[in-house]
């Protein structure tokens, strides 16, 4: 039996005003308030759009060369 996909939570729980994501897993607050509830491949769908999200903050972030 599958125990299903592991939630990206990493207790840090804050919301970002500026890109909408969690600063702790970068999910939105409906990704987050859906997911006891999401089908496992959408949960998946879910985390295939981390890596992006926190290359984009990380991105902001970083200061520009040149």
């Amino acid at each position: 039996m599958s125990t299903g996909v592991a939630s990206p939570c990493s207790s840090v729980c804050r919301m970002n005003d500026h890109t909408g994501w969690c600063e702790g897993c970068y999910r939105t607050i409906d990704e987050i308030i859906a997911w006891s509830t999401m089908p496992d491949d959408a949960k998946r769908r879910v985390w295939q759009l981390l890596p992006a999200r926190r290359q984009a903050v990380a991105a902001k972030a970083s200061p520009k060369q040149g």
